[in-house]
């Protein structure tokens, strides 16, 4: 993720910006994800999002499915893997991880998205008072 003087604006400076595993940003603000599949020089594009917190999450459910860590250490949003999604079928294609991480990766980019107008009014709101 670069931060460079022109991205920057007085609401957002470089050192407020997280930095998730597996996300950059575009040049013109969408956040993307993608990850390389093991043994392969093959990499699975999982999506390009509004927030960085969606692009880490599919990375998160891509990274979870190729590899079944031991550990949840290496990644983003531990807590917001699901439980079921250790139960799964191990045998899973390079292509359906993708889909799946991605359709997750959407799913959080929405929430997050349908929650910011509710959090900027009552920001306003507390202004006031």
């Amino acid at each position: 993720m670069s931060c460079s003087p022109e991205e920057n604006d007085a609401s957002t400076s470089c050192d407020d910006q997280k930095k998730y595993k597996g996300v950059r940003r575009r040049k013109w603000g969408k956040w993307v994800s993608e990850i390389r599949v093991p043994g392969k020089q093959e990499r699975l594009w999982l999506g390009s999002y509004s927030t960085p917190e969606a692009a880490a999450v599919a990375r998160d459910v891509a990274f979870y499915y190729l590899r079944r860590p031991s550990t949840l250490d290496n990644l983003n949003f531990p807590q917001m893997l699901p439980s079921y999604y250790s139960s799964v079928d191990t045998d899973m294609s390079p292509r359906y991880i993708q889909k799946v991480a991605s359709d997750t990766g959407m799913a959080v980019d929405i929430r997050l998205i349908m929650q910011r107008p509710r959090v900027m009014e009552e920001d306003q709101r507390m202004e006031k008072n």
